[in-house]
Order: structure tokens, then C-alpha cells, then sequence
């Protein structure tokens, strides 16, 4: 199963700029001690979650999705920052938060070289490690789906929020740090919002107790806007017709 270069509204109507989004799988890159789960933004160190702020994540999933090849400043500037003009010290700030999280150093690269007077290459031995959902026995696999992302949802509890060990992690400005949780079992999921500061809503509607989703419901954290889908839906999961719309 190889790279799969999707164009934008392939995959639940998202905006995709990344490959590597299979339905029903989800493929990880590892490098070192890490694993980076591109369509679920996720870097992890040893099962353990590994902060990065957007812009940070972006950039190296621009570097590895194009290693071993160098990625000029020019080119990572419009990819991060297009049609605005920004400082070059941006640049290096996130580059030096990447370095920082991965434990590496200008001096002794393990993953992120500097490419004198051109930008910057990863040079670490990437693989990609294809795996089913991540909990063995789920039958239905469910995501949430936000402007740039795909957010892949487990059976059991999955929190959303700030929080770098929440299985939906949403690392925004109006979302709380444990902001809400949807329970997937027994082929139904229901949302619920866990006091949070901005509110959760559901179709429009603010939330103030368990929520069942079905596939298609407009989700909103503070003012994150997603879209819940199940995949091979079963019981009160189900895919709506036009006469339950």
C-alpha cells in the first residue's frame, strides 16, 4: 500500500495538502522514538504525545514528506505563511520549536538539517508503518473532520481538547484543555461537553448533557466547526438519507 497523493475534497470533503490518508487505515511514519500520524496531526514519543504548535507541526510534515530532498526558505515561507509576508526569524523559531521537541540540535542533526544559504532537509531514516484502528475489535471507525484535518476517533472514550494526551487533540485558542469527550461503544457515539469554557454544540445547538451523533453532524468546540462521519456505520450510527436529513 503506498502513498496516495489525494486532491482537495477526496477524502469527507476536507482540504488535504498531505498523502498517506487510507479509509478504515491510518499510516504513521516512524523515525527514531517517534511515530508521526500525519492525517490525525499527531506526533507521539514513545506512546507519549509530543507538543508542536500548527505552524511547527506543518513544517515538519513538509520536510519529511519531501526527504531526502532540501526545501528551500522561499518555498517553506509559501507553503507556512502564503501571500503574507513574515520575518525569516519565523522561520527559524520553528524550526528551533522542531529541533526542540525531537530532541535535536543544529550541530549534530538526527532529523532536521540546515542547508546552508538554501533551508533545511530531514535527514532522518523515515518508515511508513500502515496499521489497522488502533484498538483491536472496533467495528466502526469514526472521525472528525475539521478545515485541514482528519481526526481519527477509537471505541471507548476519546477526549477533545488542548490537552497533548487527548485522543482528539485540538490544539486552538478557544478550545478548553479537557473540553469535551465522545463515547464510541456499542455502535452508537454520543458527545458531551466537559464544562468547558467556550461550549460545545451539536448541529447548531448548544450541549449541556450527552449528545448522540449521527454521521454528518456540524460539531463545534469554541469556535472550532468539525463534521462527525462513521465510516461502515452500524446501529445508531447511521449514514442519513435525504429523508432524515
Amino acid at each position: 500500500m503506498g502513498n496516495m497523493s489525494l486532491q482537495p475534497d477526496d477524502v469527507f470533503g476536507a482540504n488535504w495538502s498531505i498523502s498517506w490518508i487510507f479509509l478504515g487505515w491510518r499510516v504513521t511514519l516512524r523515525f527514531g522514538e517517534f511515530d508521526l500520524s500525519i492525517g490525525a496531526r499527531r506526533l507521539r514519543r514513545d506512546r507519549s504525545n509530543v507538543h508542536l504548535t500548527p505552524k511547527a507541526f506543518e513544517l515538519l510534515v513538509a520536510l519529511i514528506e519531501r526527504r531526502p530532498d532540501a526545501v528551500s526558505k522561499r518555498d517553506l515561507h509559501e507553503l507556512l505563511w502564503p501571500a503574507t509576508f513574515v520575518a525569516e526569524s519565523n522561520l527559524a523559531a520553528l524550526v528551533n520549536e522542531v529541533r526542540n521537541a525531537l530532541g535535536d540540535s543544529a550541530a549534530q542533526s538526527r532529523f532536521v538539517r540546515t542547508v546552508p544559504r538554501f533551508g533545511y532537509a530531514f535527514c532522518g531514516e523515515a518508515v511508513e508503518v500502515a496499521s489497522a484502528s488502533r484498538r483491536p475489535g472496533m467495528k466502526v471507525s469514526c472521525w472528525l473532520i475539521l478545515e485541514t484535518s482528519r481526526i481519527e476517533l477509537v471505541d471507548g472514550e476519546n477526549l477533545v481538547g488542548r490537552d497533548p494526551r487527548a485522543e482528539a487533540w485540538i490544539d486552538l485558542p478557544s478550545v478548553s484543555r479537557r473540553h469535551a469527550r465522545i463515547v464510541i461503544a456499542n455502535g452508537e457515539a454520543r458527545l458531551e461537553d466537559l464544562g468547558s469554557k467556550n461550549g460545545t454544540c451539536v448541529r447548531g445547538t448548544p450541549i449541556d448533557g450527552p449528545e448522540v451523533l449521527h454521521d454528518r453532524d456540524p460539531v463545534r468546540f469554541g469556535s472550532i466547526n468539525a463534521t462527525f462521519r462513521a465510516w461502515q456505520a452500524l446501529d445508531g450510527i447511521g449514514t442519513r438519507t435525504s429523508d432524515t436529513e
